[in-house]
């Protein structure tokens, strides 16, 4: 006999199978309530270590990464691919609140001329708010007194944001935004989730044009992916709430002004639930113009992280990463080698995965990178040249680096 489940029932799964989820991954499963009460109050303590840690390769192929320690937002630089790292420099001289979590970490990326650029969410004193700062430093320790890069400065959600210099050499900060949430509710208007805003620099980070909104209707904590196209033009990829209230993705392409263009849907799987996973996609394209993706979603009544090649209102080669306690995938692409990274509970450790394709997606081999019984934090994949190294931060090892060979 086949048992089939009504929607209460299967939202009640999908949201206990969320919250093993997030208690696997080291996340305050507090955070996995439904959509409207998403986040704690600015200023409590942490449930668990703040690990929420960032790494790049700077252009001089430097290993570097940013973290937080109490109301500082720290640079770390590695002479040896991470085996060891310098004293850190510090990139806010004045403290103040930083957000830390997985989803919510101090992000670092490099311009061309090497100039480290560095955001991060300043928590406000009401709950759920924040704003964006940013700062810059020609040569990665004195840093510019950090701005924030939004007008709009009431004290409300800009927070979750996202740091990258496109091919176009623009720098691209993206955020999560209730500003239309709450003009919607003063004027007793419905309104699902929250939205996407973005400002863009031409020059480096030493200014932003005024923030566009980019999209209405985001999920309210998941992170945001962000990438160059194959014409160097930034693609924006989130966690978006369909009608009536399916928690896919969407995707979209900034134009030279940094205008956004049509928002398109990138998965189907049809994820219909009233909560946020914290879970967020990545996106990477090939020299082709393929778009490669990583991101968690329910299909099929499970839970799972998934692959795939985003097309025109479609997706090739979905499937699934790992395990059923697969977690915060990220992946990165060369030429045609495409390599996906994430952690995985085997219910004593936390395994470090990888799968790599020299075929553009098509066939993938598996790689057992490493194992940690603590907390850590999300993997991230980057790139220094035609090489990969999945940086991965844990409670008991440290911040550490396994190339992909």
């Amino acid at each position: 006999m086949v048992s089939v489940a009504t929607p209460r029932t299967a939202a009640r799964k999908a949201l206990l199978a969320l919250l093993g989820i997030l208690a696997i991954a080291n996340v305050d499963v507090a955070h996995a309530q439904p959509a409207q009460h998403m986040h704690g109050v600015a200023g409590t303590k942490p449930a668990r270590p703040e690990l929420g840690t960032s790494a790049a390769f700077a252009p001089d192929g430097a290993l570097y990464a940013v973290t937080k320690d109490g109301q500082h937002v720290l640079l770390h630089r590695s002479p040896d691919d991470g085996r060891s790292w310098d004293a850190p420099v510090v990139v806010n001289a004045e403290p103040e609140p930083i957000s830390a979590d997985g989803e919510n970490r101090p992000k670092l990326a490099f311009d061309a001329d090497g100039a480290a650029l560095v955001s991060w969410t300043r928590p406000l004193a009401k709950r759920f708010t924040g704003e964006i700062r940013f700062a810059r430093a020609d040569d990665r320790r004195h840093f510019t007194a950090p701005v924030t890069v939004h007008r709009d400065r009431q004290e409300i959600t800009h927070r979750f944001e996202s740091l990258a210099v496109t091919g176009a050499g623009k720098v691209v900060l993206a955020w999560i935004d209730k500003r239309d949430l709450e003009l919607a509710q003063a004027a007793n208007r419905d309104y699902r989730g929250a939205a996407i805003y973005a400002a863009v620099s031409d020059d480096g980070g030493r200014s932003f044009r005024p923030e566009q909104k980019i999209a209405d209707h985001s999920c309210e904590c998941c992170r945001i992916a962000i990438t160059g196209d194959a014409d160097g033009l930034p693609l924006l990829m989130w966690r978006h709430v369909f009608e009536p209230n399916e928690r896919d993705h969407a995707i979209v392409k900034l134009g030279a002004d940094g205008a956004p263009g049509s928002v398109a849907r990138a998965t189907f799987d049809r994820w219909s639930i009233d909560a946020c996973p914290h879970h967020g996609p990545s996106l990477a394209v090939a020299p082709d113009g393929t778009r490669h993706a990583v991101w968690f979603n329910e299909k099929d009544g499970e839970g799972r992280v998934f692959y795939g090649r985003l097309g025109d209102g479609r997706v090739e080669g979905q499937r699934a990463l790992g395990g059923e306690r697969a977690a915060h995938a990220d992946l990165a692409v060369v030429g045609r080698r495409v390599a996906v990274t994430w952690k995985e509970f085997d219910g004593e450790r936390t395994l470090l995965r990888s799968e790599v394709s020299a075929d553009g997606g098509a066939t993938f081999s598996p790689r057992a990178l490493a194992a940690t019984e603590g907390a850590s934090d999300q993997p991230r994949l980057i790139r220094r040249g035609d090489a990969l190294l999945v940086f991965w931060r844990t409670e008991t090892e440290g911040m550490r680096g396994y190339w992909l060979e």
